[in-house]
Formats: structure tokens, C-alpha cells, sequence
């Protein structure tokens, strides 16, 4: 509710009507084109999971890009936090009929490959924006950028550092209630397992690097159709930006009021308009809705086909 207030606040600040007449000037059918983009962006992150679960044929990689999309439309347009979307998309992987301790030691390898390169992301977007945090204009967001971003970075290499650790701890406990269950240690011989492949966890990190580098075109794309003329390398700098202080509210759901405040503070560093960085917002929002709606109406209806024909 509090994110929803700030979001709300922040459009009302701008005027409604220039953010929508910003907007509108995207058109239809590069609308249309953004949406298309995003699936691809979709599909990489299914290969990036993919890739992290070695011993699966070529052909399931559908599955793996399926369950990432649940994953993400249940995130961006239910009242879950990410995790909520988290379980929901291990759940449509398992329910491929993916083995059980595959599905979660892959998910924890892909999370860490997508954590390592947001990372890098990140890095490379402080780097391109040097200039512009060492300007007086950005002397009041400075101290929550470069702070932020080191919050998040500390908080990804404790997650890579701690996963082994939490996994064994987690089997543990759990054996004391269910002295015969085996699917954490199966887990978490699987993560050694996919760990002595280095060729495929490399490959799940240049896939989700791609992922974010793609999303980052996708809202330059965005720009340009919108009639804002602002450089490529500039667009991937404030996305990376905007990528850090999303992951840092993972708490909210859909990050609402965290994105669109960090597009009214950030975006005029890189000289696009308040009314410009809102249509961003909204535009990305939008493509977000109807992807996310159009994908949990199939995913009810094939779980209400699984239900009735389990009954």
C-alpha cells in the first residue's frame, strides 16, 4: 500500500496527461514490438535455468523458459513478493516433471549466476555514470546509489558464499522431523554435481547477462519510440541503476512506487525528461500486465485440466 501511495504520488507530482501523451507516442505496434522483445528476454532466462540443470535434453528447454515466465508474471501482477513467484515457478518445473532435486539445486545455481551478472551489470552502470555522479547535481542521490548498489552487491556474495551452507543446515533440520526424507541431500549433491560443470554454469551467467543487457534495450526501445533521444549506453547505465534499487525492494511486490520514484530521481541524471521517465515506467508496467495476464490465464487453465483430470 505504501509503494502504491509513493506511485501514485510520484505520477500525480508530474501531471498525468504528460506522462500519457508521452506515452501514447509508441503507437500500437511498437507496443507490440516490446512486448515481442520481452519474450525473448523471457526465453533467455528459460535457457539460463536451463543451462544450470545439466542431465536435461534440448527439447524441455521450453519448459525451464515457461516456468520463468510463470515466475515473473506471478511477481509483476499478483500480491506475492519475488518469492511468492519463486515457488510458484519451481512448482510449474516440477509439475513438467522435472526431477524434484534437479528443479531446486538448478534454481539456486541460475539464482546465483543471475545474481553474479546483475552484479556486473551494476559495475558497468556505476562505471558509464562516473561523470554524473561526480557532478553537483547528483550530490543528494549519490550516497543511496553507490550505497544501495553496495548493499546489494554484499548481499549477492553472502548469498553465494551461505547457499551450501543454508542447504545443509535446511537438511538437517528437516531430518529431525523426517528421519527418512532424502530430497535435501539429494539437492544438495545435485548442486555439487551441476558446480563441476563449469561449462554450463558459465553459460547459465552469459545467459542471464544477456537477459539483463536485452531488458536494458528493450527500455532504450522504448525511449525511441517515445521520441526520446537519448543514447544507447546511457539507457543501459540508468536500467542497471533502476535493476539494483528493484532488487532491493524485493519485499514489494511488483517493486511498485520503488521503480517509478527511482525513474523520477535517477532518469534527469541521464536527461530525460520526468515526464519521459514515468511513460518508461508506466509503458514497462503496461507490457508487464498483459504479458503477465495473458500468461496466468494459461497457466489456470492447464492446472484446472490438471485438477479435473486428477479427479
Amino acid at each position: 500500500m505504501l509503494g502504491l501511495a509513493v506511485a501514485v504520488w510520484t505520477i500525480g507530482d508530474v501531471g498525468l496527461t504528460d506522462i500519457v501523451q508521452t506515452a501514447r507516442r509508441m503507437g500500437p505496434a511498437g507496443f507490440a514490438g516490446v512486448c515481442a522483445w520481452s519474450l525473448l528476454t523471457s526465453w533467455l532466462l528459460g535457457c539460463a535455468w536451463h543451462s544450470a540443470a545439466p542431465g536435461e535434453p534440448v527439447r524441455p528447454v521450453v519448459h525451464f523458459a515457461w516456468a520463468r515466465l510463470v515466475r515473473d508474471s506471478v511477481s509483476n501482477l499478483l500480491p506475492f513478493s519475488e518469492l511468492g513467484g519463486i515457488v510458484i515457478g519451481v512448482r510449474t518445473l516440477i509439475r513438467a516433471a522435472v526431477p524434484p532435486h534437479r528443479v531446486y539445486a538448478s534454481f539456486v545455481v541460475d539464482l546465483t549466476t543471475e545474481m553474479a551478472s546483475q552484479v556486473v551489470y551494476t559495475l558497468f552502470s556505476l562505471l558509464a555514470m562516473a561523470p554524473l555522479l561526480a557532478g553537483a547535481e547528483a550530490a543528494e542521490l549519490r550516497p543511496a546509489i553507490i550505497g544501495g548498489t553496495a548493499v546489494m552487491i554484499g548481499c549477492i556474495f553472502l548469498f553465494m558464499k551461505m547457499q551450501r551452507v543454508v542447504i545443509s543446515l535446511a537438511g538437517r533440520i528437516v531430518a529431525g522431523f523426517l528421519p527418512e526424507t532424502t530430497v535435501l541431500a539429494d539437492v544438495e549433491a545435485e548442486l555439487t554435481r551441476i558446480y563441476a560443470e563449469r561449462r554450463r554454469v558459465i553459460a547459465a551467467f552469459v545467459f542471464n547477462l544477456a537477459a539483463w543487457t536485452t531488458s536494458g534495450i528493450s527500455a532504450w526501445f522504448l525511449l525511441e519510440l517515445m521520441g526520446s533521444d537519448i543514447a544507447l549506453w546511457k539507457v543501459l547505465a540508468l536500467e542497471g541503476v533502476i535493476f539494483a534499487l528493484r532488487s532491493m525492494a524485493f519485499v514489494v511486490p511488483g517493486a511498485i512506487g520503488v521503480q517509478e520514484a527511482a525513474y523520477l530521481l535517477v532518469g534527469p541524471m541521464f536527461g530525460l525528461a520526468p515526464e519521459a521517465a514515468l511513460a518508461l515506467s508506466l509503458a514497462k508496467r503496461a507490457r508487464d500486465v498483459l504479458i503477465s495476464a495473458v500468461t496466468l490465464l494459461i497457466w489456470q487453465i492447464r492446472e484446472s485440466r490438471d485438477l479435473i483430470a486428477r479427479s
